[in-house]
């Protein structure tokens, strides 16, 4: 199973490119970035559209392979965060049949 960790911090630490090592070795690691907080978000309601400055409040992300949520939560858990959050949420899988 696929699952996204997006993160939210206030800073970058020098201990996270230890972590990321840690994940590629482990061969869980699929894609990683860190996100700029100048984006935008934009919101429908009534079926118009509204842009909004968004200074983003999640800082980037893992897209890593582990057997269960539980697998998945437990290499959350090893982020070397002083202060954060890191939201852990499960990938869709496309078969051969839907595409």
């Amino acid at each position: 199973m696929r699952f996204m960790m997006l993160l939210t911090a206030s800073e970058a630490l020098p201990d996270m490119g230890t972590y990321n090592e840690q994940l590629a070795k482990a061969g869980v690691l699929l894609d990683l970035s860190g996100l700029q907080p100048n984006g935008a978000r934009v919101k429908f309601s009534g079926g118009k559209a509204q842009v909004i400055d968004d200074q983003g409040s999640i800082a980037g992300y893992w897209l890593i392979q582990a057997r269960s949520k539980e697998e998945a939560i437990e290499w959350a858990k090893r982020v070397p965060f002083l202060d954060g959050e890191i939201e852990i949420r499960g990938l869709f899988e496309l078969t051969n049949d839907v595409v």
